[in-house]
């Protein structure tokens, strides 16, 4: 009998180490324990980190992440409120924030990340829809409705007729849109254990459909105001040329006018001149007469000239008094 018991020690040894190993487990610090027993949740969710007991082979441990989580969504096409389509590229952060009904709703996170998939993907598109395409590409509302003149824009209404480059104003913006998404996903991620933290466009393309249409505009629009500028300036010009020749006119007016003024004055004073020098005697006076008739002859007479005067011309009488000396 001693013989026997003493055989049972080191068997009874292996059973006791092998339920050891079979009981206990540890649970690191990024991780959240759920016991099951026959596939049941039992007990509450396990989050302290160390060693752990539970009963072998009826109870078995599933571990659940207990860090922050990432989701980044497939690149996905939906229309806006102006019925421009567009692929948005979404991220966001989650983390599993009631384990239990996590386990019982998901099981684990491939799971998880189908249902963000489903729920964030529908809610991205719902708020896609309700918004134009500008709202969705700016980051904040704090722009008044303005003209474009010259500054390539993102979008403008430049497509609507008789307009060109003004810009829709906003509402909203893309960071209340992001929020928007957040709080309705949130609320329906919540009823699965899940706890949404962010969710955010990572990026925001043209249908490959839509861009050549885009660039067409946009290569009109910026024509539009290159011809406006043309315009304008090809205005200014003809204001400038025109105050130019205005100004040289007058210019010019003043000048003649000018010197039609010491034209006058230095003729009247040339005349004061001759006349106080020619008027100092009767001598003086007839050979002023003769001087400036010898001129007139000269300026009206050459070889060519044949004049006809009378007998009692003022002119003929220096000539007639040369026949008769």
């Amino acid at each position: 009998m001693k013989r026997v018991s003493l055989s049972l020690i080191p068997l009874i040894a292996v059973v006791v180490v092998f339920l050891g190993f079979t009981s206990a487990y540890t649970v690191n610090e990024t991780e959240q324990v759920i016991l099951t027993q026959f596939g049941k949740p039992i007990g509450e969710p396990i989050r302290d980190a160390g060693l752990h007991f539970k009963v072998p082979f009826v109870q078995e441990v599933n571990r659940l992440e207990k860090r922050i989580l990432g989701w980044d969504g497939r690149p996905s096409e939906m229309p806006t409120k102006d019925k421009t389509y567009i692929v948005v590229d979404t991220f966001g952060r989650w983390k599993i924030d009631q384990p239990e009904q996590f386990f019982l709703r998901l099981r684990d996170e491939r799971s998880a990340q189908s249902r963000l998939d489903d729920i964030l993907g529908s809610e991205t598109r719902n708020a896609i829809a309700k918004h134009e395409l500008i709202e969705v590409i700016r980051t904040t509302k704090d722009r008044e409705p303005t003209q474009d003149v010259g500054i390539p824009g993102v979008v403008t209404d430049g497509d609507l007729p008789g307009s060109i480059g003004v810009l829709y104003s906003i509402t909203k913006g893309r960071a209340k849109i992001e929020k928007e998404i957040l709080e309705q996903a949130a609320a329906k991620l919540a009823d699965f254990g899940i706890e949404l933290l962010d969710v955010r466009f990572k990026r925001i393309n043209y249908n490959e459909s839509v861009q050549l249409r885009i660039y067409d505009r946009m290569t009109s629009e910026r024509q539009q105001i290159a011809e406006r500028f043309r315009s304008e300036g090809a205005g200014e010009a003809a204001k400038i040329i025109g105050r130019k020749e205005k100004d040289l006119l007058e210019i010019e007016s003043e000048a003649y006018k000018r010197v039609q003024e010491i034209r006058g004055a230095a003729d009247a004073s040339a005349t004061e001149i001759y006349a106080s020098a020619y008027n100092q005697s009767e001598q003086s006076i007839a050979f002023y007469q003769f001087i400036k008739t010898m001129e007139t002859y000269q300026d009206m007479l050459d070889r060519d000239s044949t004049m006809v005067f009378t007998t009692k011309s003022d002119i003929f009488k220096f000539l007639k008094r040369i026949e008769n000396d």
